[in-house]
């Protein structure tokens, strides 16, 4: 009997992959294939034929001029975007494309990059970075544990769900404790490191969704991984 497939699409690897998070992709794949999944492996930059089927996406940073790059690619998806968040795909979007899949990124120059609108949030360039170990509590997710490095200054609108409150770092915006942002089954977030690895159960609610989706069923089964309690342990003791 043939294993069932998953359909995992990395947005925009070229552009926006600059701080690990290619570890989320192999993450993903590899807890999929794990449970017995098949992973078809695709990637999406400037120009390529977006595939037909897609079950998991995920996207990365990049610096501003990487944002600039994709940015008209990018304003001519998003439609489809939205309509496969609104469907219920999983998305995991990281730093730059977290800013981009809002309404609008103005940069510290007062250049306005303009967003997809997939979520309701505003980014602004702050005058210097928010940089390093960052720890947030969520409802769902428990601890989650990351690194930050950013200077995009992002606010959520009114009915726009934090992905988590931090307990340590600056997240968001550092003014109001929120990080990251969560629409339907989209995951944003200023944290990479990559977030992943040392995050199993934000890994697990993406494949669970995705297979979900596709089959309606999930084989949930559990995986014996036993240096991520040692890794997040580690990654939540470090200073700043």
């Amino acid at each position: 009997m043939d294993a069932p497939v998953i359909d995992l699409l990395q947005l925009y690897p070229r552009d926006m992959n600059i701080y690990g998070d290619w570890g989320n992709v192999l993450v993903l794949r590899k807890r999929l294939q794990l449970r017995g999944y098949e992973v078809r492996l695709h990637e999406y930059n400037p120009g390529d034929s977006f595939p037909e089927q897609v079950d998991l996406i995920v996207g990365g940073g990049g610096q501003d001029s990487g944002q600039n790059k994709i940015q008209a690619d990018l304003l001519g998806l998003g439609g489809r975007l939205k309509e496969l968040a609104d469907d219920g795909v999983p998305m995991l979007a990281i730093c730059g494309l977290y800013q981009l899949f809002g309404h609008r990124f103005t940069t510290h120059t007062g250049e306005v990059i303009t967003g997809i609108g997939l979520l309701d949030a505003e980014t602004v360039g702050g005058p210097t970075r928010l940089i390093g170990n960052t720890v947030l509590e969520s409802a769902e997710f428990g601890t989650v544990i990351g690194y930050e490095n950013h200077s995009g200054l992002t606010t959520l609108g009114p009915d726009l769900t934090p992905f988590g409150t931090v307990t340590k770092g600056q997240g968001n915006n550092g003014q109001d404790g929120t990080e990251g942002a969560r629409y339907r089954h989209v995951i944003a977030s200023y944290l990479h490191g990559s977030l992943l690895p040392k995050n199993p159960a934000v890994a697990d609610y993406l494949v669970r969704h995705a297979a979900e989706r596709r089959y309606g069923t999930f084989n949930d089964v559990a995986l014996e991984v036993p240096y991520e309690a040692a890794a997040r342990s580690d990654a939540a003791a470090r200073p700043r």
